[in-house]
């Protein structure tokens, strides 16, 4: 009796293929999955510089300023007494804030740099602000004085003592300085500079900020100054709604009986 011949089953095949079938798809997705996204890394980049500036520390509170807290201009400085930079741009600063007065704001923060270089630094920032503890508008008389002399009290080893000259020649009480020196308020208050620094990705100094952005060193000039600060007023202007819009069109006249408007004599 003659056997039939077995029929061959299909069944690896089909499996064979549903595995590469899947490899495809797999590598497909993966593929996809694996490249880069350009509105993606674009996004994250945005939100993830938004973050730093929202979320960075006040620093110190109040913090030193002059001019008017409702400027539509910030200017703010993060600054380290014993940088050679720092003091070298510190009479544009001065010059600049006299030019503007209350059309601007200015801030200043102490940001001592922790090199071995600048050792002072850090004492410094808390002499200004233990100044600032018994006077805080002989804040900047003291900050003027250690930008200006600061090769002076930099290359001493008496340097304490030469600060507490200057606080004699601002009208301060020495002792009490000293005492408020070794205070841990008026390092507190340093210390929330540099917090308030670090979340705003500062590194070095001095970091100068105008509304936020960020001037290059080689651009803290008085010229370009005034052209970023001018820019800046005449964008708020700009900005700012009419202050004495009328209610409706048609209803710009004045009356007959109106009074006549003041007029420049």
């Amino acid at each position: 009796m003659k056997k039939e011949p077995k029929k061959s089953s299909n069944l690896p095949l089909i499996i064979i293929g549903a595995v590469l079938a899947a490899a495809v798809i797999g590598g497909y997705f993966y593929y996809n999955s694996s490249k880069p996204n350009p509105n993606r890394a674009n996004t994250n980049t945005n939100s993830n510089r938004a973050n730093t500036s929202a979320t960075a520390s006040l620093g110190a509170t109040p913090p030193n300023q002059v001019g008017s807290p409702t400027a539509s201009v910030t200017v703010e400085e993060f600054a380290d007494f014993q940088c050679a930079a720092c003091a070298s741009v510190h009479p544009v600063l001065k010059e600049i804030q006299s030019l503007y007065g209350s059309r601007i704001r200015f801030i200043f923060r102490n940001f001592p740099l922790g090199i071995p270089q600048h050792d002072k630094a850090y004492e410094a920032a808390a002499a200004v602000e233990a100044v600032g503890m018994q006077d805080r508008n002989k804040f900047w008389a003291m900050q003027n004085l250690l930008f200006e002399n600061q090769q002076t009290w930099t290359g001493s080893p008496n340097y304490k003592q030469i600060w507490e000259g200057y606080v004699q020649q601002i009208g301060l009480d020495v002792e009490r300085f000293k005492i408020d020196l070794a205070s841990r308020d008026a390092r507190s208050r340093v210390d929330a500079d540099m917090q308030r620094g670090r979340g705003m990705n500062v590194d070095s100094t001095p970091t100068l900020l105008v509304n936020g952005k960020g001037i290059p060193l080689q651009s803290i000039t008085v010229a370009n100054l005034r052209q970023v600060i001018d820019a800046e007023i005449q964008n708020a202007i700009k900005t700012q709604p009419a202050a004495n819009a009328p209610a409706a069109a048609g209803n710009t006249a004045p009356p007959s009986n109106a009074a006549p408007a003041n007029t420049a004599k």
